[in-house]
């Protein structure tokens, strides 16, 4: 694996973050930008690596394709429900208000730091790029039904969601159809399945343990930091005893069947 890349990868997307970052500042003031940024600059980072990466040209397309499809999918969907004449989420709502005048310089420092972000959750697609055999075996396809069953679950949960948002009979309620009557947060969980599928492609192929790391930092954010903690704390503030008896019921992240509300 040529980690020369690596560093590409980060040093590469400065410019876009930082030009993201001046939109920001300038003229849309909205912090979620650095989040459509990373799945953008990742998208992109995907696509450069397929051509500039030595291994097996089938394994670089492909692999290539997966990452880029994921992450423009996600990009997209994020510009349009969480910027495009859209409030700044509550998250960074509150950590303006823990700043106070100091806001601006965390602000420009998250920016950049998408771009290091990018450069190592690009690790597994190097590690599977540089791939020399030009034979699929039997962990590479299943890896890619992985990746199809956490990017299609994950799009299907975002669907969900977003269209029960835009029915105004549901302001102030718990979204719990389709996937979201079985865990309170299958686009987190789909997210976390998408990350697994590389580390199952990369079975028996040199270098196999950095693939760990998207996956593993990926579900603790999602599980501890900036996932799941201030969704939760965002839903009990704004739907009370409705989010309260849906924690009571339905998994936190695993999907599986509600507990019967009466027991």
């Amino acid at each position: 694996m040529d980690w020369t890349l690596f560093l590409w990868a980060w040093l590469g997307t400065i410019p876009m973050m930082v030009a993201l970052w001046l939109y920001y500042r300038f003229y849309h003031r909205n912090v979620f930008l650095a989040d459509v940024g990373f799945c953008a600059g990742f998208g992109l980072v995907s696509l450069s690596l397929g051509m500039m990466t030595t291994g097996d040209a089938g394994h670089r397309i492909v692999v290539a394709a997966m990452g880029a499809g994921y992450a423009f999918r996600l990009a997209g969907y994020l510009f349009l429900t969480r910027v495009l004449n859209a409030t700044e989420d509550a998250r960074y709502q509150l950590i303006r208000q823990k700043l106070g005048d100091r806001v601006e310089w965390w602000v420009f420092l998250y920016f950049l730091g998408q771009s290091f972000a990018i450069s190592v959750f690009s690790v597994p697609l190097l590690v599977l790029m540089a791939n020399p055999s030009d034979t699929w075996n039997f962990w590479e396809l299943l890896g890619i039904c992985v990746w199809a069953i956490g990017v299609g679950g994950e799009t299907i949960a975002d669907f969900q969601l977003n269209d029960f948002r835009k029915q105004l009979q549901n302001k102030g309620k718990t979204c719990r159809e389709g996937l979201w009557r079985y865990s309170r947060h299958p686009n987190y969980f789909f997210e976390g399945v998408h990350w697994c599928a590389y580390v199952v492609m990369s079975v028996g192929i040199k270098d196999v343990w950095f693939t760990l790391v998207a996956p593993v930092i990926m579900i603790w954010a999602l599980l501890k930091v900036t996932g799941i903690p201030f969704a939760e704390a965002r839903a009990l503030a704004s739907r009370g005893a409705d989010y309260r008896e849906y924690q009571r019921t339905t998994n936190v992240f695993l999907p599986w069947f509600p507990k019967d509300p009466n027991c």
